[in-house]
């Protein structure tokens, strides 16, 4: 019995091996795509999440709001109920990294004009100074469509909350005011059941191609 298993003892070691070749070969030629990940606050950069949720590992969302857009329009949850988004914070007096995020933002607007299923949503860290008034005149210049790419303002206790509680998305290191926070340069990718799907560099154009490509990917879950 020793013997057989010793005569045969390569031939399975080779045998193995190109089972897992041919697997890979298999795998690359279909070219399956792996699901997205579902970000919970333990996977992320502790700085941007709130002490409250650091230890957090599942069932984190994006909780409800009620914002106000660059139309004077109440904007909750519910007009991105069903939808997949991409969120940001920014100000528009802002003269480093918002005038680039919000051109990529457009860029990602202009590819997926024709997509139902797909939304933007750009939440200001200074609400004191981006009135409607502020926003609207900020969204003609940056060619806003308003039917598919929400600028929000409103209470900046809510912002903040939702900045560091939902979207985890700021630093709270500022000035030392009350709900003071840093916005950082990523593009959030929320799905339908308001989940974290991805973070982007707002400021990178391969990351908004990235980005672009896991909205397609993500699209597959609901087909």
């Amino acid at each position: 019995m020793l013997s057989f298993f010793k005569d045969y003892k390569y031939f399975g070691i080779v045998f193995m091996i190109l089972s897992v070749i041919i697997v890979a070969i298999i795998f690359n030629i279909l070219n399956v795509e792996k699901p997205l990940p579902i970000y919970q606050p333990t996977m992320v950069n502790s700085e941007l999440v709130d002490s409250s949720l650091v230890d957090v590992r599942k069932y984190h969302k994006i909780a409800d709001f009620s914002l106000t857009n660059q139309n004077g329009e109440i904007i909750t949850q519910n007009n991105y109920k069903n939808k997949i988004y991409v969120a940001d914070f920014f100000f528009t007096t802002c003269q480093t990294i918002c005038p680039i995020m919000t051109d990529h933002m457009y860029v990602i607007q202009k590819e997926l004009k024709n997509d139902q299923d797909v939304m933007l949503l750009s939440h200001t860290v200074t609400p004191e100074i981006d009135s409607v008034t502020q926003l609207k005149k900020y969204a003609l210049k940056k060619g806003v469509n308003d039917s598919k790419w929400n600028l929000v303002t409103g209470d900046k206790k809510q912002i903040y909350d939702l900045a560091r509680k939902s979207y985890l998305a700021v630093k709270d290191q500022g000035n030392g005011d009350a709900y003071d926070m840093i916005h950082t340069e990523n593009f959030m990718l929320i799905d339908k059941k308001r989940q974290i799907r991805g973070f982007y560099d707002g400021t990178n154009p391969d990351e908004i191609t990235r980005l672009i490509e896991d909205i397609k990917t993500l699209k597959k879950e609901y087909q």
